[in-house]
């Protein structure tokens, strides 16, 4: 039997939302059903450029989103610094939240996001969308096998891109009242993120920032790093910034293998993403070669990572809707983990670099 198509509404009108709308739209189990926007004007526009449907409702505030019984669930791509209000208010009109990541300014605005949809029984998930690409779950079988890979050692990460003038004096991304993390909260998002998956999200005792982060002349982040210490030993570090070349870079490493992957936030190809492994590695014997050689692995899609991300969340949805299931706690422990690790960051770079504890 099909699963009902949970029905979407968009709060605001931001590029990524173009994204999202596609992945609602080609998600088989969900609908775009309507759009708000400040201004009606532009949520016409987007709706018209967006494939949403002619049944879409389109509203010139985001409040008649939230009114609309006929919306299920809401996609907020609005910047970090309003998501509280709006994520909070959907929890209270009943509706799941699809939420666009960084997903609040600090823990504690993320703690009252979750408890209001905790509370108002909806789901929650934040839109890291490689988590949900198939390559991601194949990749972890290889980091839980003790026997290939080992005990997980140290974790590195970048994730950089390249701004033009424009994004850099225009995109919120880059405005201390919209979206005050930069740099951090956008790319390092991702890179925190992949450190925890690497690391089975066991949070790192410390974490201390590189110095010289890069700030641009409101104070905002435009390039920085850091450093996580676990108890165990283990180690981590990442990059991120608006001012170097596109690179998307995982590297993890055990005691029996490693794996490598130069493409995680976004995969080269929409269909197909791939990851080099090795194993029990050692030299040739005149030491002019690795023996064995790593292996590469390749892991097809029929749907673009959004829309894996959208399937999955529209079908934890459904369950809530339709069978009466309590929502599912995993998205939110990750996305509250998170955010620790990017407060503590911060909060390292605001005490002149020195080590601050991770406190869960």
């Amino acid at each position: 039997m099909a699963e009902t198509a949970i029905q979407f509404g968009i709060l605001g009108c931001a590029e990524i939302a173009r994204k999202v709308a596609r992945a609602i739209s080609l998600s088989p189990n969900s609908t775009l059903c309507a759009i708000g926007s400040r201004s009606i004007e532009k949520a016409e526009r987007f709706a018209a450029n967006n494939g949403f449907p002619s049944s879409a409702k389109i509203y010139g505030n985001y409040e008649s989103v939230l009114d609309d019984p006929d919306v299920d669930a809401v996609y907020i791509p609005l910047p970090t610094s309003l998501h509280l209000r709006w994520a909070v208010l959907a929890a209270e009109k009943k509706k799941h939240v699809l939420l666009e990541k960084p997903v609040a300014l600090n823990v504690a605005e993320l703690d009252r996001i979750l408890e209001a949809c905790e509370s108002n029984g909806v789901q929650f998930m934040d839109g890291t969308m490689w988590m949900h690409h198939p390559r991601t779950a194949t990749m972890r079988h290889f980091l839980s096998d003790t026997q290939r890979f080992g005990q997980l050692k140290s974790a590195h990460t970048c994730f950089s891109f390249r701004g033009d003038p424009d994004f850099l004096k225009n995109d919120i991304r880059v405005k201390p009242d919209l979206d005050s993390f930069g740099a951090l909260g956008d790319a390092g998002w991702y890179c925190i993120r992949s450190i925890l998956w690497a690391a089975d999200y066991e949070l790192p005792k410390t974490v201390t920032a590189l110095h010289e982060p890069t700030y641009n002349e409101a104070g905002v982040i435009l390039a920085c790093g850091s450093s996580l210490q676990w108890e165990d030993g283990k180690v981590a570090t990442f990059y991120c910034s608006f001012l170097a070349n596109l690179t998307m870079d995982i590297t993890a490493i055990g005691t029996r293998g490693s794996l490598h992957l130069h493409d995680f936030v976004i995969p080269f190809e929409e269909t197909s993403a791939s990851f080099s492994l090795s194993s029990e590695s050692g030299f040739t014997e005149l030491v002019t070669g690795w023996v064995p050689l790593p292996s590469k692995h390749v892991v097809t899609t029929d749907l673009p990572q959004e829309a894996c991300l959208v399937r999955e969340f529209a079908s934890l949805v459904g369950s809530i809707k339709e069978h009466g299931s309590k929502a599912e706690k995993k998205w939110p422990t990750i996305s509250r983990k998170t955010q620790l690790v990017l407060d503590a960051v911060k909060a390292s770079i605001e005490k002149g670099f020195e080590p601050v504890e991770v406190v869960s």
